[in-house]
């Protein structure tokens, strides 16, 4: 285009920077879409080596309504990232995995790379359960977000993840009351 039939500087700034932009648009629409690809690639695909990483977590046992519950622990940010993803058996109803976390407060859960519904039980200090999800459904892909994260209402300090059908196998409501003995 040009702009030097134009006598008016105003239009002649005007059209100038829109150039620039258009240019710079033009730059970055390919290198944004690249970096979408890259990083759906890279959650999709991940290497069998990381998949299968065998994360030794410490042990622990709480109690539900008079039920010794065997539980994992994952106590570091690593651990709680890390926590049931990749994983092909379903945990057996005797034991859970326990997100430990170092004060009360409200934590999501997305169910990224988890292979089969999970009960889901957040409880406080004193053992109360503030929240729970009966048979919350993981993610079919990486781009439904919205439907496969989990977030308590009321702070909590502990989240305890489990296969679907737990809590009516240990007829958990809202009124149990969970016993941390060892973790």
């Amino acid at each position: 285009m040009d702009i030097t039939k134009y006598k008016n500087k105003s239009y002649k700034l005007y059209f100038t920077t829109i150039l620039q932009v258009v240019r710079k648009i033009i730059v970055l629409i390919p290198v944004i879409i690249g970096s979408i690809i890259l990083g759906v690639l890279g959650l999709t695909f991940i290497p069998e080596g990381i998949k299968n990483r065998n994360l030794d977590f410490s042990k622990g046992t709480i109690v539900i309504n008079n039920h010794a519950i065997r539980v994992e622990i994952a106590e570091t940010p690593a651990e709680r990232q890390r926590w049931l993803t990749f994983r092909t058996e379903k945990v057996p109803f005797t034991s859970a995995l326990l997100l430990v976390y170092d004060k009360s407060d409200l934590y999501s859960l997305w169910l990224l790379n988890i292979q089969f519904n999970l009960d889901l039980i957040w409880f406080d200090n004193a053992g109360n359960i503030v929240y729970m999800i009966k048979d919350a459904v993981p993610c079919s892909n990486t781009l439904d977000a919205a439907q496969c994260t989990y977030k308590n209402t009321i702070p909590s300090k502990y989240i305890l993840a489990t296969t679907s059908g737990f809590i009516n196998y240990h007829n958990i409501t809202k009124d149990s009351k969970v016993k941390v003995v060892s973790i």
